[in-house]
């Protein structure tokens, strides 16, 4: 770039509360086959409290960020086909095709690049390919690539299958830089089909609900297939889990009681040492009954693509961006995902406008219902572990809505209130 700190006024630039002493270019490899000057850049950020450096990957041609039409995407692809080493400088970048490229890649294709995403950047080719970049180069694999590649292995079908990938290397660290995955035509994520049905239909969105649940338990079936597999575990959760997930819940509750102010604060001060005291019972009582295994771990429903054929698609795999790889990768309980997901349902029942969106209460009760009986169920034991859950979730909504989104901030406060509530498990 003609101006390496372009990178920290971007969107998916993480550091956003580091104040940033300066950004160097740190490595460039050449792309071949874009035209012009066509580029992938590192860029190295130090920080002025002298913690550890990011690096930033930022592709370029001619001195700027590709939009799309230049070739440089297309480009990538055709390395990830060739299996091609891109060197640098300091590094370089290894393509890496799956098997099931040959058969969708092809060589005349466009380019239609996404602006919705935060911490990434993806890019749509000829309507088949999906190209994803990962811009925070974090060494170790990211956990998108590692769940894409084991999901498209067992058989999963309800997820993009992965086509390729691409790596940087510098000295002994190894990064995820890029996805290669086929692209999957939609309608639309749940969270806009769900809510759309609901302005319509309450029998048609819990319908749609109802087969959220078959594709959720479905995926989590597949996630545990092959317990062998150190990587992707599938047994009885140990102490030391469980002890790691009670010390998340409490991290979590405490963040929101510091988050809000005023009489948000004083109701979430009040309710806290109940709160905690239900996290100690439950989680604590989780060991030796709870499972653990490899999950989505960012679960909820703009998470889904809503296909044509009324089926649903998984995607993101990546996890919460703002937790470490390592943390990303360790077995969780699979109703963690089941939680987000019925966290998500609230959110979309309680913030529908229409005159013929149902009750909020009723429809949630019943899509509740499908939703888990669909999953194939939740066990007596782990009816409370659910609720715990859900309860995090919540006290991590109350923080993150009065970061971003104080007009929203009554529907997590509102949800912690009702879910600490005695008899709630």
């Amino acid at each position: 770039m003609d101006r390496p700190d372009w990178v920290v006024a971007q969107r998916w630039f993480r550091s956003k509360q580091r104040l940033v002493a300066y950004v160097s270019e740190f490595d460039r490899a050449p792309i071949p086959g874009a035209g012009g000057d066509a580029l992938l850049l590192v860029l190295a950020v130090e920080y002025a409290d002298g913690g550890p450096r990011d690096l930033y990957l930022a592709p370029a041609i001619d001195g700027r960020e590709p939009t799309g039409g230049e070739g440089v995407w297309s480009a990538l692809v055709e390395a990830i086909i060739g299996g091609a080493n891109l060197a640098g400088s300091h590094g370089r970048f290894s393509c890496l095709p799956t098997a099931a490229l040959p058969d969708v890649a092809g060589r005349d294709i466009g380019e239609r690049r996404i602006g919705v995403e935060q911490s990434n950047t993806s890019v749509v080719l000829g309507e088949r390919l999906i190209l994803k970049l990962y811009r925070l180069l974090e060494p170790g694999i990211n956990p998108e690539i590692e769940m894409s590649a084991f999901l498209t292995d067992a058989g999963f079908a309800d997820t993009p299958p992965l086509l390729g990938s691409i790596t940087y290397e510098s000295g002994d660290a190894v990064s995820s830089a890029a996805l290669l995955q086929a692209f999957v035509p939609s309608i639309g994520d749940a969270w806009a089909v769900v809510r759309g049905a609901l302005r319509e239909s309450a029998p048609s969105a819990t319908a749609l609900v109802e087969r959220i649940g078959e594709v959720t338990g479905r995926m989590h079936a597949a996630l545990a297939s092959r317990p062998e597999d150190p990587a992707f575990p599938a047994r009885v959760a140990t102490e030391a889990e469980t002890a790691t997930w009670r010390a998340s819940a409490e991290q979590q509750l405490a963040q929101a009681v510091t988050a809000v102010s005023g009489e948000a604060h004083s109701r979430l001060a009040a309710l806290a040492p109940a709160i905690t005291g239900r996290f100690a019972d439950t989680f604590g009582s989780a060991t030796g009954a709870a499972r653990a295994a490899r999950v989505h771990g960012d679960y909820h429903l703009g998470q889904l693509l809503a296909r044509a054929d009324g089926g649903f698609s998984v995607i993101d795999f990546e996890g919460e961006p703002a937790r470490p790889l390592a943390d990303r990768r360790r077995p969780s309980s699979p109703l963690r995902d089941v939680a987000g997901m019925l966290r998500s349902l609230d959110y979309a029942a309680r913030t529908v406008e229409s005159p013929g969106a149902p009750d909020a209460e009723a429809w949630l009760t019943d899509a509740r219902s499908a939703f888990i009986g669909a999953y194939g169920g939740v066990g007596e034991r782990e009816t409370g572990l659910l609720a715990a859950f859900e309860l995090e979730k919540a006290c991590y909504e109350v923080r993150y809505e009065a970061s971003n989104r104080p007009d929203w901030l009554w529907l997590p406060l509102a949800a912690v209130e009702r879910l600490a509530a005695p008899g709630v498990a």
